[in-house]
């Protein structure tokens, strides 16, 4: 079965998840980030799916529905939304609480083993392979690595481990440098295995399941890693987020992320027109989502549904959310623009490839 965690950590990405929950950061032209753990699962023959839901889960039931878009709208098993907890005013959060209060939901399931993935990362890979590396080292704990392609200011877990991929140390590192292996918050193991690990941390008066589970309570476990070695990020800043998406403009980055084989990243489906290129458009290097309508200049940026660029107007190195509108002869360089932003006729908004300027939702420059 499988477990898909939204309680995620967002100290750097304030601004960005301000309205919505990190699962449901838009991406790449036309996906949110719950759609790279919810469309492996099912790539990978996982039907029985559990979400738990964040406090503010309104966005991530919009996106999800019925689960139709990933196959999961069953009669038997399917998709199923695992609610929060209700917390006392003031009370400090933490994803365990939520696991502890929906274990009935794992325990009566009839599968042996979880697989448990956070939403906060970029991958397509194919968890079979995870489940392969945990029998064959015999482990009560597989968790999937990837190295790090940059220096990074997010807080994560490092993992090393041995030729055998036995892991040696897990640790907390704020700052995790380019190369380490760091875990993309994936974990498979027994079920029973899970059911006593949370239940004795939450006894215990754990809130975390990174630093009360795995760092604390699964001491006496055998670990493995499963280091992946295709294309994944883990998104725990704006720069990463900016970052990640640019990365999507290299073709091999694009195809390894969107064209394995026999495994398609599914998202919401919505019928939208084509776009529309317009007298004066001139666009290089650059996604361009369904429904945009381009009369000016576009280089090396993201266009997500439905955005429109009026004559004149120049799009670089920025990320153009769904809606948004480049007013004429305005410039946009190093932007990370949220849905529905309106950029007035003659504004010139520039960031920095190392800090872009963030527009926030609904808001008109």
């Amino acid at each position: 079965m499988g477990i898909v965690n939204l309680q995620a950590q967002e100290e750097l990405l304030s601004a960005l998840t301000e309205q919505r929950p990190l699962a449901s950061l838009p991406f790449g032209g036309r996906y949110r980030l719950i759609d790279f753990p919810m469309s492996c699962m099912v790539n990978s023959g996982i039907r029985n799916v559990g979400v738990l839901l964040p406090e503010h889960s309104r966005s991530i039931l919009d996106h999800l529905r019925s689960g139709k878009d990933w196959d999961l709208a069953r009669h038997h098993k399917g998709l199923f939304y695992l609610p929060p907890v209700r917390r006392a005013h003031g009370e400090q959060g933490g994803d365990l609480q939520n696991m502890y209060s929906n274990l009935d939901f794992v325990d009566n399931s009839s599968e042996e083993y979880v697989l448990l993935a956070e939403s906060s990362a970029v991958y397509n890979m194919d968890f079979t392979g995870v489940m392969e590396t945990h029998f064959r080292l015999g482990a009560d704990i597989t968790m999937v690595t990837s190295a790090s392609r940059c220096t990074d200011s997010g807080s994560g877990i490092v993992v090393r481990a041995a030729r055998d991929g036995v892991v040696s140390d897990v640790c907390l590192h704020s700052d995790i440098k380019k190369g380490e292996q760091r875990s993309l918050g994936i974990y498979f193991m027994r079920k029973q295995l899970f059911v006593e690990l949370v239940r004795q941390a939450v006894e215990h008066g754990g809130k975390d399941f990174r630093v009360d589970v795995l760092l604390r309570a699964a001491a006496g476990c055998r670990i493995c890693a499963h280091q992946h070695t295709g294309y994944a990020w883990r998104i725990c800043s704006v720069q990463a987020y900016y970052e990640t998406n640019l990365a999507l403009l290299h073709p091999e980055v694009w195809e390894g992320l969107f064209l394995r084989e026999g495994a398609p990243i599914y998202t919401k489906v919505k019928d939208m027109a084509p776009v529309q290129y317009l007298d004066g458009a001139h666009v290089k290097n650059s996604i361009v989502a369904n429904g945009c309508e381009i009369s000016g200049k576009v280089e090396n940026s993201i266009l997500f549904r439905g955005v429109r660029v009026d004559r004149g107007a120049v799009v670089r190195n920025s990320i153009i959310m769904q809606n948004g509108v480049i007013g004429a002869h305005a410039e946009a360089e190093c932007v990370i623009t949220d849905k529905n932003v309106f950029i007035t006729g003659g504004k010139v908004l520039q960031g920095a490839r190392t800090y872009p300027i963030y527009i926030g939702k609904n808001k008109r420059v």
